[in-house]
């Protein structure tokens, strides 16, 4: 029995290692991994990215070749460093950081020594490359924009950082991606596919032709071209009548959805950040806080509304039920209310109801609906909540969904902000206490895309496809539920037939009577905003904000938007002409009123943006 024993753990001791042995020859491939880690050099073919085209077909974006230097750290010879940088006009002491930070990121992996050489510096280098061992050139291609506008709507593409290098197993060092715009959200689909090369090296890190004869190779997958809305030719019109202005221009398909024009001011040439010279020129478009020219009003600007948010007060009023279109109310140059407290308004007939408040602008018509509106429930706590609701329905004071890089929320108070503010219960407050509310002043903040957006569920008689910029993808119709699918505000289509011709009565009897475009009926809304900054710790006040909103043609609308111009005094100065020659230009395609352009082109803001030596904002949220 003892010596059956001994065979067995003989036998079984033997049976043991041969199956280890098996495991690691044959099963595990760790160590013929570390092999050709050691043996195979990859190599990536990278792909060229997807143009964009405008919703015409007029292509905005295309790509041209770039040639980056790379090197893998454990490859490299001596070099003559002098004559090198020389060639690549790079300091040696920049050259040797990138070396080292090269080493660092992995001495078996390639790094981007230095990037995106132009033609001429590739054939010049390329002749020499035999003198630098372990450097070589790698193709890619660089966006070669079309047009000299839309900046902050197409984005551009820089090299990936070490976040999401390591977030992402797509990406390695030195490989380009889209940083913002239209670039960043529609990354995935523009970048295509990076084709892979395994080249097998001998002991003398000589190439010996491809790994297992290229059975492991890929093609690379060029990236989907796609169309966005914009119109181009709308786009560079309404950059052209923004210059030496600051502000933003949204303008909206309402049927649709679609973005027509996203217009900042100042703006910059989208070429500014390509190829080597993009990385000074974005320090100085960075470091410019004055004009800030990478930072999008169009989204980004947070603005009190002004007198564009009446009709929204004469909505919610409507829906409430707390007065009707015959209502009136007079007004002698203003209303009181609280304790000595005064609310001014224009000179303009009285008394008068919701469409010629609309056309005149009143403070106090509105001043008094939305008081109504707040007082008619048996608290104001309950009252601003209802109110908020319904201004919810509209997508403000909420990021409405759209596929745009970037946005703000803007900011609509409900009780709770209140209750804070007052220190309830300790303290109570009435409506009163928020009128300022109904004018668009107060609390109310919104950035110009909530505007137009607004202004097109108006013209759509209460709803709304959420605003987006993507149309088309390979030549195909998106069909995302979220941009096709409707959405409809809290107030009944009923009453919004009053105030569109109340807007309409803007443009043939009231504030902007003078803004007419033949052939062209349009609606509209003039607004001017206070404008208040910090200068030295005081709260001061500048130059007003020129707002303007419109839709056009009233019963069949084609375009709504939103105008928005900084220390534009009111809004038929600056914002409403606009308006008028945007709206002109997208449904006639060229312009009549020639007198409004003349003047726009011929007019600047500069002397005003001057005038405040330092400060910091006060209303507008950067």
């Amino acid at each position: 029995m003892r010596k059956l024993l001994l065979y067995i753990i003989i036998l079984v001791t033997g049976i043991v290692f041969l199956a280890r042995l098996f495991y690691l020859q044959v099963v595990n491939d760790s160590f013929a991994v570390r092999s050709q880690d050691n043996a195979i050099e990859v190599v990536y073919d990278y792909p060229q990215r997807g143009y964009i085209s405008d919703r015409n077909g007029k292509l905005m974006v295309s790509n041209q070749p770039s040639y980056d230097v790379m090197t893998i750290p454990r490859n490299l010879k001596p070099f003559d460093t002098t004559e090198f940088c020389e060639i690549l006009s790079i300091e040696p002491e920049e050259l040797g950081r990138r070396l080292d930070k090269a080493k660092i990121y992995s001495p078996i992996l390639p790094s981007v020594i230095i990037p995106q050489l132009t033609k001429a510096e590739y054939a010049y280098l390329q002749e020499k490359m035999r003198k630098y061992e372990g450097f070589y050139i790698q193709k890619r291609s660089l966006r070669d924009y079309q047009v000299d506008h839309s900046a902050n709507v197409l984005g551009y593409i820089a090299q990936v950082n070490q976040k999401k290098v390591n977030e992402d197993p797509y990406y390695i060092s030195g490989d380009l991606i889209g940083r913002s715009g239209v670039e960043k959200v529609y990354e995935e689909l523009l970048r295509g596919e990076k084709g892979v090369k395994y080249i097998q090296k001998d002991r003398f890190n000589r190439d010996i032709g491809p790994y297992k004869d290229g059975i492991y190779d890929t093609l690379p997958t060029k990236g989907k071209d796609i169309s966005i809305t914009i119109d181009a030719e709308l786009q560079a019109y309404g950059e052209k009548l923004m210059q030496n202005k600051r502000g933003g221009i949204v303008a909206i398909e309402p049927g649709s959805g679609e973005i027509l024009s996203l217009v900042t001011a100042p703006n910059y040439d989208p070429a500014l950040l390509v190829g080597r010279k993009r990385s000074p020129n974005y320090t100085r478009l960075y470091y410019d806080s004055i004009a800030q020219p990478l930072y999008d009003r169009g989204l980004l600007a947070e603005y009190p509304p002004g007198s564009p948010f009446k009709v929204l007060t004469g909505l919610i009023a409507l829906q409430e039920g707390v007065v009707d279109t015959e209502d009136t109310f007079s007004c002698h140059n203003g209303f009181s209310y609280g304790r000595g407290r005064r609310m001014g308004c224009h000179p303009h007939s009285s008394p008068l109801g919701l469409v010629p408040g609309i056309s005149s602008s009143c403070n106090t018509y509105f001043a008094q609906v939305y008081r109504k509106t707040i007082e008619k429930y048996p608290s104001p706590q309950e009252g601003m909540d209802a109110w908020n609701n319904h201004l919810q329905s509209f997508g403000l004071g909420q990021f409405m969904g759209n596929d745009l890089s970037t946005g703000r929320p803007g900011k609509i108070p409900n009780a709770d902000y209140y209750n804070k503010i007052y220190n309830y219960p300790t303290y109570k407050w009435y409506a009163s206490a928020t009128l300022s509310n109904a004018i668009g002043q107060g609390e109310v903040l919104m950035t110009p895309i909530q505007l137009a957006n607004m202004t097109a569920i108006i013209a759509n008689r209460g709803w709304y496809y959420t605003p987006h910029i993507l149309k088309k993808i390979e030549g195909e119709p998106i069909k995302e539920e979220k941009f096709t699918v409707k959405k409809n505000t809290t107030i009944d289509r009923k009453h919004y037939d009053p105030v569109v011709e109340g807007m309409h009565q803007v443009y043939t009897n009231g504030t902007a009577r003078r803004l007419q475009v033949p052939g062209i009926e349009i609606a509209g809304k003039t607004g001017t905003a206070e404008n208040f900054t910090k200068i030295n710790g005081k709260r001061t006040q500048l130059t007003d904000h020129s707002i303007f909103v419109a839709f056009a043609p009233v019963d069949n609308p084609k375009i709504a938007l939103a105008v928005f111009v900084e220390n534009g005094y009111w809004g038929s100065r600056y914002a409403g002409k606009i308006a008028s020659l945007m709206v002109e230009k997208y449904i006639k395609k060229e312009i009549t009123r020639t007198d409004l352009e003349d003047w726009i082109l011929n007019h600047s803001l500069e002397d005003e943006y001057a005038k405040p030596l330092s400060g910091e904002p006060f209303i507008i949220n950067q």
